[in-house]
């Protein structure tokens, strides 16, 4: 791709950030003449949102720093029907107030990272959804929706032929994203979609809509899909979601999923997920051997500045070189867990030290997990559950938990 005009779209490609265009010489056209509206939108299957959202939330933020005007569009609406794509069943239905409370809990995830004081509008599409008039929208709209070409769409295709049903519900679920963007697109004069590759085609969707009801040019950009460099999705861990809101996951547990980035990934990853300058990524995506571990904390401490404050990253970050001081230099994504020091004098097994420590989310797991060779005390490998542990495996005044390479936490005794 040679050079844009736009500082956006050129920003867009040297982040790594985009993957296809549906007018790429307009669209780069118009982004160079003056500010653009764009969105992304987000249904509320959750009270927070996490790692797996970070691309498009950066997209956003990448908009409203650059002098545009990004939406963050909440699917209160949308998420009444739930997105099919890439679900092998369809989502279970939230009731109201489930919505209403995800959606609080989903705008306090996007403040972290969008000024809804200096431009950025948070909008929610149960606006107008829910008071459409079902026979009057399928008129108006249905018209321009073939069966033939929605069975074509992944979301659609991959379900059918893996003989999972699809109801009804989800099926309209790609006519009522294209109707947001034509909303959006009245509303607030919303040009540009953007979104996941897997979102695709109901983005081209959209862009259709809007020039068949309005005759109106609307855009849609997509990113790649993100997989860390082992092929692991992003943001999926073995203990679940890295979530972005504190309540429902520790500071410090945030920052520590950035010092464990995979060396191969800490170059982009540092272009995606913090703002600092291309040549400075450059310089520290060419560090090697023990250096690149300067890298990480560097990626650590940005990232988690730009959503939790630069406070908390300093406090994380100091933390963490408390704890991986000389004696603890190996351990990585460190949790420090306290129990009574009388409970460890009774001998706890381990299989019940695994689930305190949030090791594994059940007893049954933490059994699975021994069993299959991958949990240590101390750096040793548990061969029987059964094992208990207690004040005389203390080591320098803890008992380490390992499970796998990666994953590790420090019981210590109740002060």
């Amino acid at each position: 791709m040679s050079k844009l005009n736009s500082e956006l779209l050129q920003t867009l490609k040297d982040r790594a950030f985009f993957h296809q265009c549906t007018d790429l010489e307009e669209l780069d056209a118009r982004a160079a003449r003056g500010p653009i509206t764009g969105y992304i939108g987000f249904d509320c299957t959750a009270t927070s949102l996490h790692i797996g959202n970070l691309v498009s939330i950066m997209l956003l933020r990448t908009l409203q720093r650059l002098g545009h005007h990004p939406i963050a569009l909440i699917g209160g609406g949308t998420t009444k029907v739930g997105d099919p794509t890439f679900r092998d069943e369809s989502r279970p239905l939230l009731t109201d107030a489930q919505i209403k409370e995800n959606i609080a809990g989903i705008r306090q995830s996007l403040e972290k990272f969008l000024d809804f004081d200096a431009g950025a509008i948070i909008a929610d599409n149960d606006a107008w959804l829910s008071d459409l008039e079902y026979i009057p929208f399928l008129r108006d709209f249905g018209t321009h929706f073939t069966i033939n070409r929605m069975l074509t769409f992944d979301s659609v295709r991959l379900r059918l032929e893996r003989e999972q049903p699809m109801t009804l519900l989800e099926f309209n679920y790609m006519v009522m994203q294209a109707y947001d963007f034509l909303e959006l697109s009245r509303r607030y004069d919303c040009t540009l979609q953007l979104g996941g590759s897997d979102q695709w085609g109901n983005i081209v969707n959209g862009v259709e809509l809007g020039r068949r009801i309005d005759g109106r040019q609307l855009f849609g950009l997509t990113t790649p899909l993100i997989t860390t460099a082992s092929g692991a999705k992003m943001g999926k861990t073995a203990a679940g979601a890295v979530w972005l809101n504190e309540a429902r996951l520790p500071v410090f547990d945030y920052w520590q999923f950035w010092r464990n980035t995979e060396d191969a990934d800490v170059g982009r990853f540092l272009r995606m997920f913090t703002e600092l300058p291309l040549d400075e990524i450059a310089r520290l995506e060419d560090l090697q051997g023990a250096e690149l571990n300067d890298a990480k904390i560097v990626l650590a401490n940005e990232a988690t500045g730009m959503c939790h404050g630069q406070e908390a990253a300093r406090k994380s970050s100091e933390t963490a070189a408390n704890l991986f001081g000389a004696r603890s230099g190996d351990i990585e994504g460190l949790t420090v867990i306290e129990i009574e020091l009388s409970r460890l004098d009774q001998g706890v097994t381990v299989v019940e030290l695994f689930h305190l420590a949030g090791l594994t989310q059940s007893l049954s797991e933490a059994r699975r997990l021994i069993r299959g060779g991958g949990a240590r005390l101390n750096d040793a490998r548990i061969e029987d559950e059964a094992v208990e542990a207690g004040r005389v495996d203390l080591v320098d005044g803890h008992l380490k938990l390992s499970a796998g390479k990666k994953r590790h936490v420090l019981i210590k005794p109740a002060a």
